[in-house]
């Protein structure tokens, strides 16, 4: 993990609920950053081995600790933060017996990391206020390389006075921390990022075939032209592994394939015409079939070659 210059905010009590790839180093930057961290994830192994590296990484006495219901983890944390795969991932955590509702503290407030639903934001900020507690919905962007760097951009949607609280603490692993609007609006403008992206990367995708049709030495087209109104991140960070066909890096297929049916399910709902996003979704489809599931998602210039 590359190390981070923080901005002075007192330490709290915080819990942070799935360790994925995104979850793992979140969770770290937050304890490196001073925070007493208790940690959730269902995989308990997982919990145990963030237990063991980020202990002592603040240079505090205190451990980071686990829990083994997300219940148990938030009791006494002012601040819950998750990050899990889908919308039912999320329900599991969050609702329940067991789940963070169940255990936050009055006035709580919990930020889900998570790219779901704006639906399911809603419905979860509706319970969240029914008990007196607080949910933003908080999709990040930046990918597994962003989290370990705390580099994160992140999109919000929620009450100002919940995100006014969750801001000063979520800087730890993030370089942008915006609020868009009510609850919803983060789901909604993580949408809208992940429609560019699916455009972008199809159209560096059939130009880099092209240009290899064309006998171009396309690394080179590449540096040349990613100095000019073509630039991107996606030119500039998978550009070059494209034309040397690597793709074992970076934000999965499979992952993309969910985020652009939530895309499309919206969609649906509120009248927007996406012909290029739904035909780039049916392109991702191809690649897994071709068994990219866990490919990176600029592999879809694999359809091509």
């Amino acid at each position: 993990m590359t190390s981070k210059t923080y901005d002075p905010t007192p330490p709290q009590r915080v819990a942070f609920l799935g360790l994925g790839v995104m979850g793992y180093p979140m969770a770290g930057h937050l304890a490196r950053a001073g925070h007493l961290v208790t940690v959730y994830n269902r995989t308990t192994a997982k919990a145990i081995a963030c237990c063991a590296e980020y202990t002592g990484a603040s240079g505090q006495k205190d451990p980071v600790n686990f829990a083994e219901t997300p219940r148990q983890a938030v009791q006494g944390a002012r601040l819950v933060f998750c990050c899990v795969g889908n919308d039912d991932d999320l329900r599991s955590v969050v609702l329940g017996p067991d789940g963070a509702l169940a255990g936050m503290q009055p006035g709580a407030v919990l930020v889900d990391h998570t790219t779901a639903s704006a639906n399911v934001a809603r419905e979860l900020y509706a319970h969240a206020r029914a008990l007196g507690l607080h949910f933003v919905d908080a999709p990040v962007s930046g990918g597994q390389a962003g989290a370990q760097n705390g580099a994160l951009t992140v999109m919000c949607g929620g009450d100002q006075a919940a995100f006014d609280a969750a801001q000063p603490v979520a800087m730890a692993f993030s370089r942008a921390f915006t609020r868009l609007g009510d609850s919803g609006a983060g789901q909604l403008a993580k949408m809208v990022n992940q429609i560019c992206i699916a455009g972008l990367v199809q159209g560096l995708a059939e130009a880099i075939a092209f240009g290899d049709k064309a006998g171009l030495d396309m690394t080179q087209v590449l540096d040349v032209i990613g100095k000019g109104a073509a630039q991107s991140w996606q030119m500039d960070n998978r550009g070059k592994t494209m034309v040397a066909d690597q793709f074992d890096f970076g934000f999965a297929v499979d992952w993309m394939r969910k985020d652009l049916g939530l895309v499309l399910d919206e969609a649906r709902r509120n009248g927007a015409k996406l012909p290029v996003t739904a035909l780039v979704d049916q392109f991702y489809a191809d690649v897994q079939q071709m068994g990219g599931r866990r490919w990176d998602t600029s592999s879809l210039i694999k359809r091509l070659r």
